[in-house]
């Protein structure tokens, strides 16, 4: 076999093309096959029909290129869950941009390391300009803001976590019940006390209680709050924890990872008052983005608050290549090597602009309002709430959980939708995360009959119908 050939220099594109042709037909057939949102069958045949397509993984003798990505592109397509499909819509699971997947071609080939300068040099340059550009947009005011490229929010609510702690010694957490899961993680990872947990009665921090809390807590405090949860894409009130914070010397991070990209729609920016007070803020644009994950962000109102992340490897970031002008990376990251994930954010940001990403984040929104009225007006759903963002919460009326579940599951089984689950007021809700901004009416209408249709179907046996089994909505 001959020495198979390289993605980059001159040569590399002649190379890729006839390639990248038979990713997109794979692409095109596994999905012709699929014929719906995710595959049917739950996960015992989808596991048999992958390994049975596949074949062996480390053959003794290699297919050739063409046939291997055919083979596996094609089996992966098939048996994928399809963020594109209308009726994909249970997570913060985004349909990428065909322009962002593109660009994330070109960071693959080029496949610069974002570790020192001499493997990223014009890469790390577009870095520096995205995250300032990131950074001031949500700390307008502020002359020197900065920001951080992350895998996603996870790690960039550790990061902050990990900050803080740098700043003051072993920070205590506070957050409430509606707070994403990697907060508590991040503090045990990081060897701080487990996170204080404040109710979320209506699904958002309760003031109140934050107050009480910050009263009879002593020594360094973190309090984060959530705009856009991740049950029921809900906003704290931000101004209110940000005064609150203030008044009692606590520092504030907010988890904007789902939200944060409201601060480009004009019509829905206001939702965000009081961002800019907080000494770190999570942001993650493989959600409301529309990026290939990974896009996250980390944001702060100064670059100093990063110099704790200072790292030197004698290799990477030698001082004297540092005084002589050469960039120091390593303190852009955890990580060493990493990807150059600002070049398909750049390149969405440019060719968007501002009003192209807030038509989508606007008609994204319409969109979950419209589901909202739909289920409103027909008497055999029970809407939870409006949304906030694009999460709806809804399930049949005059049912219990378990029939929630597996009408849940039974769309997954038959491959028919992805809905999601959540447990809110005490019950359990269908989870509708629209993303989509090609979703129709009449994709959301078929949405809806799907999940009437399957409660229909379920055997009596494991459905309550009984009326008071359904309780009024909030």
């Amino acid at each position: 076999m001959p020495t198979p050939p390289l993605a980059g220099g001159t040569a590399g594109p002649t190379h890729l093309r006839p390639l990248i042709d038979t990713v997109l037909t794979a692409l095109h057939d596994g999905a012709t096959r699929r014929n719906g949102p995710l595959p049917a069958g739950g996960p015992h045949t989808v596991t048999q029909n992958l390994h049975r397509t596949t074949g062996p993984l480390i053959p003794d003798h290699g297919t050739g290129a063409h046939h291997a990505l055919r083979t596996l592109v094609t089996a992966l397509t098939e048996g994928a869950a399809d963020p594109a499909h209308p009726h994909c819509a249970a997570h913060l699971h985004t349909p990428p941009l065909a322009l962002a997947a593109a660009a994330d071609l070109a960071a693959s080939a080029l496949n610069p390391s974002m570790d020192s300068w001499d493997q990223a040099p014009a890469a790390s340059a577009l870095e520096t300009a995205l995250t300032t550009a990131l950074a001031t947009e949500i700390y307008p005011h502020t002359p020197k803001p900065d920001a951080l490229v992350t895998t996603g929010g996870t790690e960039a609510n550790q990061l902050a976590l990990l900050l803080a702690r740098e700043r003051h010694g072993p920070v205590q957490t506070i957050c409430a019940a509606n707070a994403h899961h990697s907060i508590t993680r991040a503090a045990w990872l990081l060897g701080l006390p487990r996170p204080v947990v404040i109710p979320a009665p209506h699904g958002v921090m309760d003031p109140t209680a934050l107050r009480d809390t910050l009263i009879h807590h002593q020594g360094p405090l973190l309090v984060t709050a959530t705009a856009g949860t991740t049950d029921t894409g809900q906003i704290d009130p931000l101004t209110d924890i940000a005064d609150l914070t203030t008044t009692h010397g606590a520092e504030l991070h907010i988890d904007a990872a789902y939200g944060g990209p409201l601060l480009f729609s004009p019509t829905h920016r206001h939702t965000l008052a009081s961002l800019h007070r907080a000494h770190s803020v999570t942001l993650d644009l493989h959600k409301l983005g529309w990026q290939p994950a990974s896009a996250g962000i980390l944001a702060v109102p100064h670059h100093t608050y990063l110099d704790a992340l200072h790292h030197h490897a004698p290799y990477l970031n030698a001082d004297d290549d540092t005084d002589a002008g050469l960039p120091d990376l390593l303190g852009r990251s955890l990580r060493t090597t990493r990807r150059p994930d600002a070049l398909k954010i750049a390149v969405t940001l440019q060719a968007l602009g501002r009003d192209g990403l807030a038509d989508l984040i606007d008609r994204t929104i319409a969109t979950a309002h419209h589901l909202a009225d739909l289920i409103e007006k027909n008497p055999a759903l029970e809407l939870y709430d409006r949304p906030t963002i694009s999460t709806v919460l809804f399930r049949p009326s005059h049912t219990d959980d378990t029939t929630v579940a597996t009408i849940r599951r039974t769309l997954l089984d038959r491959g028919h939708a992805v809905l999601g689950r959540a447990r809110t007021g005490d019950r359990l809700w269908l989870k509708a995360t629209l993303l989509n901004p090609h979703t129709t009416p009449d994709d959301l209408r078929r949405l809806l009959t799907l999940v009437t249709q399957t409660h229909a179907d379920t055997p009596a046996h494991t459905r309550t119908d009984a009326i008071t089994e359904g309780s009024t909505p909030r």
